[in-house]
């Protein structure tokens, strides 16, 4: 059998864990008070109004009366959440309507 049939997880090669993740389990907590569902919304919402970059997004979030530094963390956060377990990328695009 080869290396890339025992391989079932692309986290051993470094990508995103392609493992199932519980409902409880703590890659899901809010960063800094912004969960994952209004990490979307503010996609969205800049998908709506062109927003393109990182400091749009966060002056979207200033709107929703966010701290700028919280927005960031979360912004930051979540992609990197992301880039540990395709689960969090899945619920993402499902909550962006995909």
């Amino acid at each position: 059998m080869g290396l890339f049939k025992k391989l079932r997880d692309p986290a051993l090669l470094g990508g995103p864990s392609n493992a199932s993740v519980a409902d409880d389990d703590p890659i899901w907590e809010p960063i800094n008070g912004i969960s994952l569902g209004n990490y979307a919304e503010l996609a969205l919402a800049a998908q709506k109004r062109g927003v393109t970059d990182e400091a749009g997004m966060i002056a979207l979030g200033q709107e929703r009366g966010w701290d700028p530094a919280d927005t960031k963390a979360a912004l930051d956060g979540w992609v990197q959440r992301m880039g540990q377990s395709m689960a969090v990328g899945q619920r993402f695009r499902k909550l962006l309507g995909y």
